[in-house]
């Protein structure tokens, strides 16, 4: 097989634009609201009337802060927390992302103090016995698990829910909604989100199923105000809207961009086309209007970093100190992580003071990125639509080249929350009087789609809760089927259907009834009483038991490669190698796979896994489960990269995005931290699982940069 370079010499990008330079140039309107530039006067902080609110709420009972990007809800996190702790109690804060739950733990432990705070991730365990425990929701999930498994409770005094809307995230919103049901009533609850359409809705179910009351607290004030701009293909910056319409709640576009849709006929033809605009001309017109930092959004990774090779024009203009510093900060942050020093997109960072943010960069150099953006130090960061949802580094403008989003599995039109968190990142607290988005026109861009979004209603949050089988395992722990029925009465989507029929909505095939999940459970429950993981009293067999430990995407696979016998139990590199296999989600090339590159060992195996749980996986499939297809090339790459080959040639192996290799190899450590747990019935595989995340969590995947 031929090597392969992670960071070709030569850079290839898009070809060289033909189009004539812009020339910067704005609307007169434009004056008296580019007038309003500057940073506010600095004031002792005080606190806003919704967070104060938001505290007096938790006095009585439960609280749901729905509020815009970067207003102020981590505060009341801090305080609701520190009431807590110098009452001598406990808190436990629950994020989405591992990203945003290590920079919560930063920003805590300055307040705190490091000896009392703990984090868990999966990844990260410490501290777990200090008072404040910073974690992901998942792991909160669980310990409610094991918690009800014990029949004790769960130890804390308060629990926040950041992020709180990904209640309604179709692939994860069911563990938020798990989180919700099974928390002890007398727990309180603080809950922090982006502004939704239906909080009212969720705080009634909330006090439906907890027997205390929850107050939504509501703020619907952008801490800066932004206004909407249009940037014209010629270079000339024009306002995107009219004024507010007040009886309508909406506003027209302005006349001159409606004219420039007209004159091009489609809206989607006009502007730059299908290509992206030279984005060094683009800064310089944001520039040359005071409109930097900014955040482009764009479609794709591979246009996060072509926009780079399209600012080789682009001349920074900054005080020799900044520049300086950039360099000092990127060197030291390089140095605690030496595999980026080679990057290719170093030049653009410490030259350009830009770069590209997207998922397909290893974890450590978006954290390069987000610093420096954070402190000051870059003028524009290129970066998808994720960037909005779990980093906190805003800017004075962010700006559009596409209406739609790909949510995994096709483009689908962002909708009025989606639009308002990454807007949110537009106008720094504290740092600017007015914050801008930048709508720039294109094949990609539906311009008046657009305009409705500055002003439509959040959208509401439905439940995604789906039985499963690590759900139906861990339930029977401690449950019987009729307090599981209770349980699942309990459900958001069961009060949302009995919401929608007293108001004879019509019902929509995502919220599912009663009646749906309970036929689900029982589906589930009957093919582990035929499997023999559930007796026919509707308790856990053993190998149920140990089986509900396996809290991952393919729990009963995995549990019969075990319990057959199937698995390679002893040689840590092959357990790897097995585990990611299962992990991978994606279609890999299987053909240009070198046969060198696989040893006998792994490919014996791989192949005893595969044929040996075939007959399983067709039972499951006749049931209506879904069973994993497995890849030889995951299993290869993360067997080569366990048994210590360096990361260059690991990632050529891999022949894709180091990022996609990055989460690859931490999705396998997770999983194979729930097999280190099997340590009572499988001792020499949970050994091999702990030996084997030793040897893969290792630099460029948590360097010391990330543990800062």
């Amino acid at each position: 097989m031929a090597e392969k370079r992670p960071y070709p010499k030569k850079r290839r990008g898009p070809a060289k634009s033909k189009r004539q330079p812009l020339k910067a140039g704005s609307d007169a309107k434009l004056k008296k609201v580019f007038a309003e530039i500057g940073r506010p006067e600095k004031r002792p902080f005080k606190p806003d009337p919704f967070q104060i609110q938001a505290l007096e709420a938790m006095d009585k009972g439960d609280c749901l802060v729905t509020a815009p990007t970067g207003s102020g809800k981590t505060w009341i996190a801090v305080e609701a927390i520190r009431r807590i702790f110098d009452a001598g109690g406990r808190a436990w804060y629950a994020s989405p992302l591992k990203a945003l739950t290590n920079s919560k733990y930063c920003e805590f432990a300055e307040i705190f103090g490091a000896d009392n705070l703990g984090i868990l991730t999966g990844d990260r365990k410490e501290n777990t016995d200090a008072p404040i425990i910073v974690g992901t929701t998942e792991i909160l999930r669980n310990q409610l698990y094991d918690a009800m498994h014990r029949g004790e409770d769960l130890c804390t005094d308060l629990v926040v829910l950041d992020e709180a809307h990904f209640l309604g995230d179709e692939n994860r919103g069911v563990v938020w909604e798990e989180t919700m049901i099974y928390l002890p009533a007398r727990i309180p609850l603080l809950m922090l989100s982006a502004t939704v359409g239906n909080a009212d809705q969720i705080s009634a179910w909330l006090e439906s199923i907890r027997g205390r009351k929850c107050l939504v607290v509501e703020e619907k004030k952008r801490p800066v105000p932004l206004y909407p701009l249009f940037l014209h293909p010629s270079g000339t910056l024009f306002p995107l809207l009219d004024k507010k319409d007040k009886k309508g709640g909406g506003a027209r576009l302005y006349k001159k961009v409606l004219q420039f849709l007209k004159n091009t006929n489609n809206a989607r033809r006009g502007g730059f086309g299908a290509s992206l605009p030279k984005m060094g001309d683009v800064l310089a017109v944001f520039r040359k209007y005071n409109l930097l930092p900014a955040i482009f959004f764009l479609k794709s990774r591979a246009d996060c970093d072509n926009a780079l090779l399209l600012c080789a024009d682009y001349k920074v203009i900054e005080d020799p100190e900044r520049k300086a510093g950039r360099r000092k900060r990127v060197a030291e942050l390089i140095e605690k992580a030496p595999h980026l020093a080679d990057h290719k997109q170093v030049p653009d960072l410490v030259h350009k003071a830009v770069a590209a943010h997207h998922s397909g960069q290893l974890p450590a150099w978006k954290l390069v990125i987000e610093t420096l953006m954070t402190e000051g130090y870059l003028d524009a960061v290129f970066a998808t639509s994720t960037v909005a949802a779990g980093v906190n580094f805003p800017a004075r403008t962010i700006a559009f080249l596409n209406s739609d989003r790909f949510n995994g599995r096709e483009f689908v039109s962002l909708n009025p929350t989606e639009f308002h968190q990454m807007t949110g990142r537009a106008g720094r607290r504290g740092m600017d009087n007015i914050g801008f988005a930048v709508v720039i026109p294109g094949r990609f861009m539906d311009t008046r789609y657009v305009g409705r979004l500055v002003y439509a209603q959040p959208t509401d949050v439905d439940s995604q809760i789906q039985i499963n089988f690590s759900m139906t395992l861990n339930l029977l722990l401690s449950h019987s089927p009729k307090q599981v029925r209770e349980l699942l009465d309990k459900s958001f989507a069961n009060f949302q259907f009995r919401s929608k029929r007293k108001k004879k909505k019509k019902q929509t095939g995502s919220i599912r009834d009663m009646d749906h999940l309970w036929a689900e459970f029982i589906r589930h429950l009957d093919f582990l009483k035929q499997k023999d993981y559930v007796a026919e009293d509707n308790r856990l067999t053993e190998d149920g038991i140990w089986a509900s430990q396996l809290r991952i995407d393919h729990p009963l696979m995995v549990a019969e490669g075990f319990r057959t016998n199937l698995f390679p139990q002893s040689d840590p590199a092959l357990l790897a190698a097995i585990m990611a296999a299962f992990v991978n989600e994606r279609e890999t090339d299987e053909d240009s796979i070198h046969p060198k590159d696989v040893p006998e060992a792994l490919e014996e195996a791989y192949l005893g896994i595969r044929e040996g749980l075939r007959p399983f996986a067709k039972e499951m499939i006749a049931k209506g489960f879904t069973a994993p297809f497995l890849f030889m090339r995951p299993a290869m790459t993360v067997y080569h990269w366990t048994a210590g080959r360096d990361w260059e040639s690991v990632l050529a192996l891999w022949d894709s995005a180091e990022g996609d290799l990055a989460m690859l190899i931490m999705r396998t450590a997770d999983n194979l931290r729930h097999i280190r747990n099997l340590k009572n019935v499988f001792p020499e595989a949970a050994q091999s699982a702990k030996t084997a995340m030793e040897q893969i969590l290792r630099d460029p995947i948590v360097p010391a940069l990330e543990a800062e």
